[in-house]
C-alpha cells in the first residue's frame, strides 16, 4: 500500500456503509469516480470513495451519516462534503467540474451490485465526463483516465461524451487521444 492510501478492504466497507445509510434515509445518490468505474469493470482505486448527490439533499445525507456514526467535514472547497469512517474517506460531491449534480444525472445511473450491496452507479459516460472535465493545467495526467476509458469503452456513449466535453480543451484533447488510440472505435 502506498503512503496515504487506505486499505482497499476498508474503502469497500465504508462504501457499503455510506450507500446503505443513504438508501435507508431515502437520499437519492449514485456511486461515481474510481469505484463506479471499478463496479463497471475498470481498475480498483485506492484513494477514496465518491458519491454524487443533489446539493439540496446534502443536509439530509449529512444528518443520516452523522446519526450512523460517521465523521463529516466541510472542506474549503464549495462543491463537496467529506465523510470519514476512521481514516477511510468518502467524498459527497454535489457539483463536479463546475456542473451541479442534477436529478437527471442521478436518473442515468444503473442499479448494480457493488461488493454485495445493490446501489445506483453512475453511467460510464458520466464517470468519464467528470474525470475528463477535471483535467486542467495543474492536473493533466491522462494515464489513469485512459485506463478507465479503455475498460469502459463499450459502455460509453461517445457522441454524448463529446457533447459534454465540447467546451473544455483538456477534455477535447483527451478525446482526440482516445480517437488516435482506437479506444472510441469500440
Amino acid at each position: 500500500m502506498r503512503a496515504g492510501d487506505t486499505d482497499d478492504r476498508l474503502l469497500r466497507e465504508v462504501l457499503k456503509r455510506v450507500a446503505t445509510t443513504l438508501k435507508g434515509a431515502q437520499v437519492p445518490f449514485a456511486l461515481t469516480g474510481g469505484y463506479a468505474s471499478w463496479a463497471r469493470g475498470g481498475p480498483e482505486p485506492v484513494h477514496d470513495v465518491d458519491f454524487v448527490l443533489v446539493a439540496d439533499d446534502v443536509p439530509q445525507a449529512a444528518d443520516a451519516l452523522d446519526a450512523a456514526g460517521l465523521r463529516l467535514v466541510d472542506p474549503p472547497e464549495d462543491w463537496l462534503t467529506k465523510v470519514y469512517d476512521g481514516d477511510a474517506l468518502v467524498d459527497l460531491i454535489f457539483s463536479s467540474a463546475d456542473r451541479p449534480v442534477t436529478r437527471e444525472r442521478l436518473a442515468r445511473a444503473d442499479e448494480l451490485r457493488v461488493d454485495s450491496v445493490m446501489m445506483p452507479v453512475e453511467c460510464a459516460t458520466d464517470i468519464i465526463a467528470s474525470k475528463a472535465l477535471a483535467l486542467g493545467e495543474h492536473r493533466c495526467d491522462l494515464g489513469p483516465l485512459l485506463l478507465h476509458a479503455r475498460a469502459l469503452r463499450e459502455q460509453i456513449d461517445w457522441p454524448l461524451l463529446r457533447c459534454e466535453c465540447r467546451t473544455w480543451p483538456f477534455a477535447r484533447a483527451f478525446l482526440g487521444l482516445c480517437d488516435d488510440l482506437g479506444i472510441t472505435a469500440a
